[in-house]
Formats: C-alpha cells, sequence, structure tokens
C-alpha cells in the first residue's frame, strides 16, 4: 500500500532529524519551515532549548510579507546571517526538516551561507 504525501513527510523530516542528532555534538541547528505561502527559519540551541534567532516572510521590516517565492526566501537567509551574527552564533547544522533540498529551502541556505553562517 502507498504511503500518502504526508506520511513520506514526516518518515524524511525524522531520518532528518535522527542524522543530525548523531552529528551535531551540541550545535546550534538552524531549522526551516516552509508552508505554501510563507518560509520561516529558526536558530535553536537544542542543548538548552532556546530559540536564539528567528525570520520569517511575515516580518515587515523584510517587506516579503504576501510574497511566496525564491527571491522572498533569500531575504529570509540573509536576515538569519545577520541576527545569528548578532546571537554570536558563527556556525550552525541545517535543518531542512522533511523538505526537500530545492527551491525555497535552497536558496535560504545559499543566502545565509553568503550572510557569513556557516553550515
Amino acid at each position: 500500500m502507498a504511503n500518502s504525501k504526508r506520511e513520506l513527510f514526516l518518515k524524511r523530516r525524522l531520518r532528518v532529524r535522527n542524522k543530525l542528532r548523531k552529528v551535531n555534538r551540541g550545535k546550534i541547528r538552524l531549522s526551516v519551515h516552509r508552508s505554501n505561502k510563507n518560509i520561516s527559519c529558526q536558530l535553536i540551541d537544542d542543548v538548552k532549548g532556546v530559540t536564539l534567532a528567528s525570520a520569517s516572510t511575515l516580518e515587515k521590516d523584510l517587506g516579503v510579507i504576501g510574497k511566496n517565492n525564491v527571491d522572498a526566501a533569500a531575504k529570509v537567509g540573509t536576515a538569519i546571517a545577520e541576527r545569528a551574527k548578532k546571537a554570536g552564533v558563527s556556525e550552525a547544522y541545517f535543518d531542512r526538516g522533511g523538505f526537500l533540498f530545492h527551491g525555497k529551502v535552497k536558496a535560504l541556505a545559499d543566502a545565509a551561507r553568503e550572510g557569513g553562517l556557516k553550515l
């Protein structure tokens, strides 16, 4: 019997998260969530259980509200890189969740790398 898209997504998300746990060793995690309308990301310290910084297309100061494209994702990536520098984070693991590393997710990661965040 074929799995539904949701079941495949959840299996992929758990597979990615478990691989990250094996190699993480207390580093910060850049977690990405993409919906049909928006994309958001967070820098998470799993040891302390706190969010250090976040960025989203829902923020007015980024000027991308209502835009659901690769350019908006790139702006979110540069914003999270700037906020990571302010929080004192220079290196993080990229947690794409169950999303494929393609399109908006890839644009966000590339923009974060260009902004100085080592992923």
